[in-house]
């Protein structure tokens, strides 16, 4: 692994001399790399040789036992990036937003400055340095036939940043390429708290032999995707992907209440919250056009953690 050192003053993480020795190489910075997609996206970009790999986070969610080797990582929020990152990026993937649906009504300023202003600054950021984006819109802005995106500031906050994504690239002639997440599981996701996906708090709750708490009316539909095919399909985009709508997702849409009895615990219905999508459209065509496609189902997922004891890491 890298050695680092940390300067307390700016909070920023250095790496000494890494520069000089990398400047032949694909320079890739990804926002958000300690957080569970990010550090997938960074582990396996990081494998693949002639590339120099940055992460920038500001540990929001993201863990410092996400950090995987021969990454560099930088600490701070996106819209300080001009002042974080001294080197000029071939590529950057924007994962490093705030990204809970129901959580963000009582979260609205960290939505603001997460995702708008964070966004912005990264926009600013490639105008200045040529780099290309790949930024991680949100299939919610598809859910209940185009309304969700304004169902919940996280929705709006992620819609609207498509569209400026958009108009920034035409109106300065920024290479970008919009992907699109639906609901994605696997290893390193958050089990716990508030910030817990679903299928990281089931398998939690199995693990401690509680029942599993669904919010009504729990035939809310959702295309459930390995975070290893949400890795994949960022990386045929990065690589040969420009413009919009890049959706990465499983075909196979599931119920909240199918998925409960796909893990056999007991159910307690929660009452509906505010914001909670009914389905989400999927749109994958530009993405398999790539060459792209889903590889890990659900079911066997669940099953591999029924025989490990529902421990996810």
């Amino acid at each position: 692994m890298i050695q680092v050192r940390k300067v307390a003053l700016d909070c920023r993480i250095v790496v000494t001399g890494w520069l000089t020795d990398r400047l032949d190489m694909t320079q890739i910075l990804v926002t958000g790399g300690a957080g569970f997609i990010g550090s997938h996206l960074c582990e396996r970009l990081a494998h693949v040789p002639g590339n120099h790999v940055v992460s920038l986070d500001n540990y929001f969610t993201g863990r410092v036992e996400n950090h995987v080797d021969n990454v560099t990582y930088l600490t701070g929020d996106s819209a300080d990036v001009e002042s974080l990152v001294d080197f000029a990026p071939d590529c950057i993937y924007h994962l490093g937003e705030y990204s809970r649906v129901e959580q963000s009504f009582d979260d609205i300023d960290k939505v603001w400055t997460m995702n708008k202003q964070g966004t912005f600054a990264l926009l600013q950021f490639c105008r200045k340095t040529g780099a290309k984006l790949v930024y991680a819109g949100s299939s919610t802005k598809f859910g209940d036939g185009g309304l969700g995106r304004n169902q919940s500031p996280y929705a709006w906050s992620k819609a609207s940043n498509t569209e400026l994504v958009r108009n920034y690239g035409a109106w300065f002639n920024v290479p970008y390429a919009i992907v699109y997440f639906y609901n994605v599981f696997g290893r390193r996701e958050i089990a716990s708290g508030r910030y817990a996906t679903l299928i990281g708090a089931f398998a939690e709750r199995m693990r401690r032999g509680e029942s599993l708490s669904v919010v009504s009316p729990g035939t809310q539909k959702r295309n459930f995707t390995h975070v290893d095919d949400i890795v994949d399909g960022l990386i045929r985009v990065g690589e040969q992907g420009f413009g919009d709508d890049f959706g990465i997702g499983n075909p196979e849409a599931l119920s909240v209440l199918d998925v409960a009895a796909l893990f056999g615990g007991d159910v307690i219905m929660l009452p509906e919250r505010q914001g909670n999508r009914m389905t989400a459209d999927l749109m994958t065509d530009k993405t398999r056009a790539l060459g792209w496609s889903v590889q890990t189902s659900l079911s066997d997922y669940i099953a591999g953690l029924r025989q490990n004891n529902w421990v996810t890491d």
